[in-house]
């Protein structure tokens, strides 16, 4: 499974010229409602089974969570569905806050 930091991610959102992958949010709507990473699409985890066939197979994907353990999961889980561009965010929102946005609120 490919893995992505949260400066790396941050790089390639701030770069003007790079298509921007698609930030996928798997926490739950209480988490996503306390911080998200601006442009991010909430699917909580357990209705990713019903609802993969909403995203496109062939776009990069970035799966994004609280510490990156159940992103990991979804990674895998889409990996088995047949996408072939999948990056689970390490360190979920968590490290994002430690290494990119310290004034994102915290849980």
């Amino acid at each position: 499974m490919r893995q992505i930091s949260p400066r790396e991610l941050a790089d390639r959102l701030s770069d003007a010229g790079d298509d921007k992958p698609l930030l996928l949010d798997v926490r739950e709507p209480w988490e996503f409602g306390i911080c998200h990473i601006e442009g991010s699409v909430p699917m909580p985890m357990g209705s990713v089974p019903a609802r993969f066939a909403e995203l496109d197979r062939d776009a990069e994907i970035v799966v994004v969570c609280h510490h990156g353990g159940r992103s990991a999961q979804v990674c895998m889980f889409l990996e088995h569905q047949g996408f072939g561009n999948v990056i689970n965010l390490a360190g979920g929102v968590a490290g994002w806050a430690a290494q990119v946005d310290p004034k994102m609120p915290q849980y």
